[in-house]
């Protein structure tokens, strides 16, 4: 349920579970933390996150949820991995992108969205705290109150608001995601592996 193509140095992972709103198993995450920690290691300079159908993916699986997957460590793995990744990292979202599923999109370099896009964390509500590191990456983008608003509040973003705020970077036509992905990757793509972790470490 987890697609990964290679083009190059360009890497890509697909989400590929649109019948259930693209909501995430152990087994996907697993399986995610591991393209996004051996992308590195394989020669990756860019990757790309995104899903299939119309939802990026609505976070954690109902039933694997209810069975401990909410407060898991591979959450945490997960963004750990696509934050530590060298290169450059995008997340192409192809819809809403909902609970735990924020993580991954919060960890990436740049967060692109279709125009239908929501983004929400509703862990108030269901009583489950964020991931460690997920708050911190949210209110560097979005300023505390904002954060606050989304996880304490239960804010549905829509994709207008999101690009206002700063947590997503560019709002593009469905049919054109991927081909703007792979422009913004372009660059990165062309320039040796040390040039780009030395841009990356200076926007820190």
């Amino acid at each position: 349920m987890i697609r990964t193509a290679r083009e190059g140095a360009l890497h890509t992972a697909v989400i590929d579970r649109p019948d259930k709103a693209n909501s995430l198993t152990l087994e996907m995450l697993e399986a995610l933390a591991d393209f996004a920690e051996g992308a590195g290691q394989a020669g990756a300079q860019a990757i790309v996150l995104t899903g299939a159908g119309t939802v990026f993916s609505a976070g954690a699986d109902l039933e694997a949820a209810r069975a401990g997957l909410a407060t898991s460590p591979v959450w945490e793995r997960l963004s750990g991995a696509i934050a530590a990744f060298p290169g450059l990292s995008i997340a192409a979202l192809n819809g809403t992108v909902a609970g735990g599923a924020m993580g991954m999109a919060l960890a990436c370099d740049l967060r692109l969205a279709v125009p239908e896009a929501k983004a929400f964390y509703p862990v108030m509500k269901l009583g489950f705290l964020p991931q460690p590191s997920d708050p911190g990456r949210l209110a560097a983008l979005v300023g505390p109150a904002r954060a606050k608003l989304m996880l304490m509040g239960g804010a549905k973003i829509g994709a207008e608001e999101a690009l206002a705020w700063g947590l997503f970077d560019r709002i593009v036509p469905r049919d054109d995601l991927m081909e703007a992905a792979q422009a913004l990757a372009a660059d990165t793509l062309a320039a040796t592996p040390e040039h780009a972790r030395a841009i990356k470490a200076l926007c820190r």
